[in-house]
């Protein structure tokens, strides 16, 4: 069969490789795709864009989309190809509204008594001052704008002063556009992040079903030893050795579960992914967001120890049998450190030519997926930021590190740079 797979980052690179693994799949075309995915093997690139899509859809065959990003999702694309008849993987418009309003989906946690930090949400910038007047004077507090903003809209503020000059960018300064128009004040949880990906099945008239995937953890700070700013992930691995099995039974009874006791209630056609982001605090699992697809760079680290089908798991979502599908795992870790351009998450160069020694790659079992990179001829030159990330297999976290820092020496770029210590910090 032909898939259409929408997005081009690193995460949707991961994805068409997987896809591409299938015996079911004919060819990939990936819209708009970047570097990466045009030189994989049964995949295409395509310029499409708006209602191009469905047509192209219709008039190729295609027989499955994915959706990766979250805008499109949120802008009610799987309501559009339903519609037409046509078989897509993602929440529809209401059900996305899980990651596209913070507000939603803490009013959402609340209602299923999903476990998760306090907050409070405000529209009004003055109420929202007052309230932290009400506050102890030092003291951290997260910051939340309501909409998407592209990894950008969550802020943790250390002080109220603070807390007081995010709200003022937000609702005053508009730096994130409508999507800080509604703030949340959140209470700060300290512990460990997990990251957990699921697949889910769930439409009216029919019980609903979460497979969650192998738990992986995303280094969102800049630097080494978890300095910096945030940025959209500097790399993943996968497994994470502190989720323990008590904490993900914890996980399940206290977050999995009531999410999917709320899909139900809710009446969401909800026949994609989800992304559960975790705070482990002494032992308990705390929600702090939904995303409403898979995870970037979290997909590069968990998609390679998938010992499954993709392409089937999709067609399982679909249909009502995701119950029963063989969801394996191979044993082992993966290390995925992400490579970018100097001054990133602040400005930085693009256009700088990629150089790749293959024979040295070779050596390595590790994987290259794309994110800011674009082909020009045969060669990969930087087009963003995060520019790509380097996924290696391990029969354990030591061999996995090790072959995916071996792996990134095989390649340079003028401004490229990337943290030591993936893996080796928690």
């Amino acid at each position: 069969m032909k898939v259409l797979l929408i997005g081009g980052g690193g995460r949707e690179h991961a994805i068409a490789w997987k896809l591409a693994e299938s015996e079911l799949v004919e060819k990939v075309f990936v819209v708009p795709g970047n570097g990466g995915t045009a030189l994989e093997a049964k995949c295409e690139n395509r310029p499409l864009a708006g209602e191009e899509v469905i047509a192209f859809v219709q008039t190729e065959g295609i027989a499955l989309t994915v959706v990766g990003p979250e805008a499109p999702l949120a802008a009610g694309i799987v309501d559009q190809f339903r519609k037409s008849g046509l078989a897509i993987i993602g929440p529809d418009k209401n059900a996305a509204r899980l990651e596209a309003s913070k507000v939603f989906s803490k009013d959402f946690m609340s209602r299923y008594g999903v476990r998760t930090a306090k907050s409070r949400a405000f529209s009004e910038y003055r109420e929202a001052l007052l309230y932290l007047e009400t506050l102890a004077l030092e003291q951290k507090l997260v910051i939340k704008a309501d909409g998407l903003a592209a990894g950008k809209g969550v802020l943790i503020a250390e002080t109220i002063s603070e807390a007081k000059a995010a709200l003022r960018a937000l609702m005053q300064e508009r730096t994130l556009g409508d999507a800080g128009k509604t703030a949340l004040i959140e209470e700060f949880l300290d512990g460990r992040e997990v990251s957990v990906l699921a697949a889910v099945s769930a439409h009216p008239g029919a019980r609903g079903v979460i497979r969650p995937f192998v738990a992986a953890r995303d280094y969102k700070r800049r630097f080494d030893g978890n300095a910096g700013p945030n940025t959209g992930g500097m790399g993943a691995i996968a497994p994470v050795p502190d989720f323990s099995p008590a904490v993900q039974e914890d996980f399940i009874r206290h977050i999995l579960e009531p999410t999917l006791q709320g899909m139900e209630t809710e009446g969401f056609d909800y026949r994609g992914f989800i992304f559960f982001g975790l705070m482990i605090n002494r032992e308990k699992s705390y929600l702090l967001e939904y995303n409403a697809r898979l995870g970037d760079p979290e997909t590069q680290a968990v998609l390679p120890l998938m010992d499954a089908d993709f392409a089937r798991l999709c067609l399982a979502m679909l249909d009502g049998s995701l119950a029963e599908f063989p969801l394996a795992w191979k044993s082992g870790a993966v290390c995925a450190p992400v490579a970018v351009a100097d001054g990133y998450p602040g400005a930085y160069h693009q256009g700088e030519f990629i150089s790749i020694d293959h024979a040295r790659f070779a050596h390595t079992n590790a994987r290259l997926f794309a994110a800011g990179a674009e082909l020009r001829g045969t060669e990969l030159y930087t087009a963003g930021g995060r520019v790509f990330t380097v996924s290696a297999y391990g029969q354990d976290a030591f061999t996995a590190r090790e072959q995916a820092y071996t792996a990134l020496e095989a390649f340079n770029f003028d401004s490229m740079t990337f943290r030591k210590d993936i893996g080796s910090v928690l």
